[in-house]
Order: structure tokens, then sequence, then C-alpha cells
């Protein structure tokens, strides 16, 4: 059962992750990787708040494991972000790096600051 949740997260998660960067990139002139950074910033702030609610095992495998795992991507990042330094921005690619890492992780403990807000 818990495979199934996953895999279900995951197959709203992908395309979910595809049409960002596709509405994303699509409007920056910019070479950063807009798309995949919002992607996996909001993949970061979801699953904070996912991992601050009570214990819901299916929730996790569902919301936390299938959606985000689908939704960020640690591979796109790497290789965009070599791909930028490779083509000589590498200014940008740090930045990328930078910005990714600490936005990820703020996004994370708001994330959980809202969960267990709610939560009360």
């Amino acid at each position: 059962m818990t495979a199934l949740l996953v895999a279900a997260g995951a197959a709203l998660g992908a395309p979910a992750r595809y049409l960002a960067d596709l509405l994303l990139q699509g409007r920056h002139d910019s070479r950063f990787p807009w798309g995949t950074f919002a992607a996996n910033v909001t993949g970061c702030a979801l699953l904070g708040f996912l991992a601050a609610l009570p214990a819901r095992a299916g929730l996790m495998a569902l919301g936390g494991t299938g959606f985000c795992g689908a939704l960020t991507t640690y591979s796109t990042f790497s290789y965009e972000t070599v791909r930028l330094a490779q083509s000589g921005a590498r200014t940008m690619a740090a930045l990328n790096v930078a910005a990714s890492v600490l936005a990820g992780l703020g996004a994370a403990y708001c994330g959980m600051a809202v969960a267990q807000t709610l939560a009360g």
C-alpha cells in the first residue's frame, strides 16, 4: 500500500515539476534556472510542512516521498549548475548553489513553522 501512495504522489509531482520549469523558465530571459529553483524551494517548504504535522505515514508517503520527491530534483540542480560554470557563468553557478541551499533551508523551516502554528 505504501508503495502505491509513493507512486501516486510521484505521478503528480513529476508533471508539476515539468510544468513549473516550463512556465517559469519561459518567462525569463536569464540563464538562471528559475524553474528548477522554484520547484526545489516549493518542495522544501511542502516537505517541511508535512514533516511537522503529527505522524501520518500515509500522508508522508504520498506527499513527502512521492510528490515532493518527484517535484524536487537534485540531479537537475547539479547539472544546471555545472552547465552554468562550464559556459563561463561561474558567478551565476555559485549564486545558484548558495540561493538554492539557503532558500531551501529557509523554506523548510517556514513550512515547519506554518504546520506547527496550525497544529496549535
